[in-house]
């Protein structure tokens, strides 16, 4: 039997690398995404390389198109894709606020809208998406990331309601904070004290992709390392 094939966004980041290590050790097909080559090159050789920039509402689909024309049509994929931003509600600009959108929604809609054709032809596919805690729970001082991130959890509720019919499966993972080298290159200590590995948060995907659900809702995964 072949094995099932995870396509990881974000690939090159903390939490993506840990990710496509954390499946591909548990045996799936992994292709990494990434903006930059340079960014995915401390992979292992087994894992398959595309870059494109999921932001970008052009490139999902043709990324699709490599993606199984040299590993197989998906049956997972995970968005680790997201970016961070401080500041109350009277900082935010347009300008800021758009950046935002395209990161932490904009790329979970268009990275959806191509693989769930190939998932609804199989019948099957689990798609996972990195939200966050500000997202569902109101924290002041970071006005447009929880906006952007509560807009990602409700898109997650949606999409699972439209394509759960056709077992699709899809969850939001909700970290406070994870513990990456960039965080923990620019954020300070009492920040950091709650903030959860990213082989931590890749086992919980894992663990989501090979069928684990939410006790009391599939969509919404609260992770907070206690």
């Amino acid at each position: 039997m072949n094995a099932r094939t995870a396509i990881v966004a974000g690939a090159g980041g903390g939490l993506g690398k840990a990710t496509v290590l954390s499946l591909y050790a548990a045996g799936l097909t992994v292709v990494a995404v990434d903006r930059t080559e340079a960014n995915l090159k401390d992979l292992p050789a087994a894992i398959h390389r595309e870059i494109a920039d999921a932001t970008d509402p052009a490139a999902a689909a043709p990324l699709l198109e490599r993606v199984v024309a040299t590993a197989g049509a998906p049956d997972v994929l995970v968005n680790t894709i997201g970016a961070h931003a401080f500041g109350g509600f009277e900082t935010v600009t347009p300008q800021a606020l758009g950046a935002l959108m395209d990161v932490n929604v904009g790329a979970a809609l268009w990275l959806t809208q191509a693989v769930a054709p190939y998932m609804r032809r199989k019948g099957a596919g689990v798609i996972v998406h990195t939200g966050a805690r500000p997202g569902v729970e109101a924290a002041a001082g970071a006005a447009a990331y929880g906006i952007t991130k509560a807009a990602l959890a409700h898109l997650g509720r949606v999409l699972d309601r439209e394509l759960r019919p056709h077992g699709i499966r899809v969850n939001v993972i909700l970290p406070e904070l994870i513990a990456t080298a960039a965080n923990r290159a620019v954020l300070p200590a009492h920040l950091l004290a709650r903030a959860a590995a990213p082989e931590a948060v890749a086992d919980v995907i894992t663990s989501l992709v090979r069928g684990a659900t939410a006790p009391d809702d599939r969509v919404l995964i609260p992770l907070y390392d206690d």
